[in-house]
């Protein structure tokens, strides 16, 4: 396996990753990216030269696996928007590495953290469908994941719970945010 950017030109690796968002969303975020269309637009527009576009690309040259990048803050934070892995190749590494290879091209830009929102539509944890403005921190601190949310994914790799958005997707169902320094601490 191999991990490159993908390019404007790159029409193979274009039409897998857009199949890929769809593929891999449909089942616990439908309405992420529907349909081939709006995959195809959320592609395009992380082909921008203001991002960061990665795949892991197999020994066929087919597409494993893409993350994405999105400056903010003067480039001091990037967004990974969007991560997704082959469903067929889950649970393999594949994301662990994308994220990793992220957090370099995020150092080499100059940047100091990385975030992810990683929504809570389904009563997947413990923050959903109830009401996040009573005893907020508390909630946050004792966060249970009911039915395989990515948040713990992102735990894994270093990642802490940085922040909730109630109600992100309609009422009592959360934005989970996590965020991660790329660069030592330094004071």
């Amino acid at each position: 396996m191999q991990i490159k950017t993908m390019q404007k030109e790159d029409g193979k690796y274009i039409l897998q990753s857009a199949q890929l968002l769809v593929e891999g969303f449909k089942g616990n975020w439908p309405h992420a990216w529907p349909d081939l269309e709006a995959a195809l637009e959320e592609v395009d527009e992380c082909l921008n030269t203001d991002r960061i576009c990665r795949i892991a690309v197999d020994e066929n040259d087919n597409v494993l696996g893409w993350a994405g990048g999105i400056s903010q803050y003067n480039g001091n934070v990037w967004e990974l928007h969007p991560l997704v892995v082959d469903i067929n190749h889950r649970k393999k590494g594949i994301g662990r590495l994308l994220v990793n290879d992220l957090e370099e091209q995020v150092r080499e830009r100059g940047g100091i953290t990385i975030q992810v929102g990683s929504d809570d539509e389904n009563n997947m944890t413990s923050l959903s469908n109830i009401d996040l403005y009573d005893n907020l921190l508390d909630r946050i601190r004792d966060i249970k994941n009911l039915k395989g949310h990515p948040y713990e994914f992102y735990m894994k790799l270093g990642f802490k719970i940085i922040g909730v958005m109630p109600d992100a997707n309609g009422l009592g169902k959360p934005d989970i945010y996590l965020g991660k320094r790329v660069i030592d601490w330094v004071q």
